[in-house]
């Protein structure tokens, strides 16, 4: 390998790099730090590796390419959903910094194991090889089932990390058995080389390995039927790490569901088509009727994003580059709503702690309208409200399945996206309406900011939002 191209390569993975080094060099400052002081320092250096991270996806890695022999491959696609991991992840590393160091939680390993799931996120973004894919995976996976149990003197953050890891461990051997039947079928791990293999006469073998690979992929994502673990681990995990799960974890895996099925598996259309199909309807029925008698904000949060990833689904079902630019809109505008309400119920603390139960929300816009109009607004776009961002990201998931020919999965998802809007209106009727003496404490800066910024973006995004919608449909994405 001459210099040229091994330096090309290596700027293709810098952002990697940066990551998986930062996370080490912390690791180290952790040791030789006084951990009351080990904690603040090292979340501020993470905070900047992300940025730093996030500058060299955006000027390093160029027009991008494929690195080691293919088995990674960056493009826009690849660019455009790496940024948007980096952002959700540096937002709600920043929001957990106050209530991390109120509950005194905040450890030097809170910041390193978000940064190596970070890592393992655009690993699977970049991904073209199912080893690649497995490695990224398990990378953001493992990070993941740590942080859900980090608060070891909950019994509640116990079991769901502990919930997560089992099912996680289940859905990762669906994914590698899947992943070795592709293999041994297909004779080669790249998805250029499977893309060669499935394009040929229909071979059960593969449809068999790539319905076990959906089914592992679909776990990571929270879709109906693997979205058992999702409620529980929502409700029982530290509130920031429910905001973190919720965010950045599920465009990359979204992502790299789309990218599998579009990729090496895209001649076999009409045979995950069908399932994909059906995941995303049970996904958006589920997390419809499944939210309408919650009582906690975490657990109907929970079934709002399984929800959610079924209308994100009716973008892959429709296998198209406008369908990819349709997904990436739909991701990022729900990532924003995600995070702002985060905001607003990590700003739920009286003096005696912190509150979770949506009653607890009573009251909250004549105490603290500004509050009150952010969280209103959140929800509304979420809900995909008119005309709100969150409802553009919707229409055009529906333009773009109604071009497809997806006619009847089009009326299923407006049928469940009125039935889910009863419970985002709850929401708001419980804190415009309901009378509550329950006090607030002030959030901190960081967490006041964050949710505002969050909760106006859903209002005034709506001209760079129609730009993405001008290119989309103009000039389309590759992959």
């Amino acid at each position: 390998m001459t210099p040229e191209l091994l330096s090309s390569q290596l700027s293709l993975i810098a952002p990697e790099m940066i990551l998986s080094l930062g996370a080490m060099a912390l690791l180290m400052l952790g040791v030789f730090v006084k951990e009351d002081l080990a904690g603040r320092l090292i979340e501020w250096l993470s905070l900047a590796v992300i940025l730093l991270a996030g500058i060299a996806t955006l000027v390093l890695t160029g027009e991008g390419g494929t690195a080691f022999n293919g088995a990674f491959v960056l493009g826009p696609l690849s660019i455009f959903a790496k940024v948007a991991v980096l952002a959700a992840a540096g937002i709600t590393l920043l929001l957990a910094g106050p209530y991390l160091h109120k509950e005194g939680l905040m450890k030097p390993e809170y910041p390193i194991l978000a940064l190596l799931a970070v890592t393992g996120m655009m690993i699977m973004i970049s991904a073209n090889d199912l080893i690649t894919m497995y490695m990224g995976v398990e990378l953001q996976s493992l990070a993941l089932y740590v942080l859900a149990a980090f608060n070891r003197d909950s019994l509640r953050a116990s079991e769901a990390g502990l919930k997560y890891f089992v099912l996680g461990a289940l859905s990762s051997g669906l994914l590698l058995y899947g992943a070795s039947l592709v293999y041994g079928f297909a004779g080669a791990t790249g998805f250029t080389e499977i893309a060669i293999a499935a394009s040929g006469e229909t071979n059960i073998g593969l449809t068999v390995g790539l319905v076990f690979v959906i089914s592992g992929l679909a776990f990571k994502i929270s879709a109906a039927p693997f979205h058992m673990w999702t409620p529980d681990v929502y409700e029982g995990a530290p509130t920031p790490v429910t905001a973190f799960f919720a965010t950045a974890p599920k465009m990359a895996a979204v992502v790299l569901l789309a990218r599998v099925l579009t990729e090496p598996f895209a001649a076999m259309h009409d045979q995950w088509v069908d399932v994909v199909w059906i995941i995303s309807v049970l996904s958006m029925g589920v997390g419809a009727f499944g939210a309408l008698t919650q009582q906690n904000i975490k657990r109907l949060m929970a079934y709002s994003s399984i929800g959610n990833m079924g209308y994100a689904l009716i973008a892959i079902a429709a296998a198209s580059e406008t369908g990819l630019w349709a997904l990436l809109v739909f991701m990022t505008l729900y990532m924003l709503g995600v995070i702002g309400a985060f905001g607003v119920i990590l700003s739920m603390r009286t003096r005696e702690g912190m509150v979770e139960q949506i009653e607890d929300l009573a009251g909250l816009a004549q105490r603290n309208p500004g509050l009150g109009w952010t969280m209103t607004a959140l929800m509304f776009s979420i809900g995909g409200l008119p005309f709100l961002v969150g409802f553009f990201g919707k229409f055009f998931l529906l333009y773009v399945a109604v071009d497809s020919g997806l006619i009847y999965l089009s009326v299923l998802a407006v049928l469940f996206s009125v039935v889910s809007a009863a419970y985002y209106l709850r929401v708001v009727k419980v804190m415009w309406f309901d009378n509550s003496d329950v006090e607030f404490v002030s959030a901190p800066a960081s967490v006041f900011w964050v949710t505002r910024v969050a909760g106006l973006a859903t209002v005034v995004a709506l001209l760079p939002l129609g730009w993405l919608l001008h290119r989309a449909l103009t000039v389309g994405l590759p992959a």
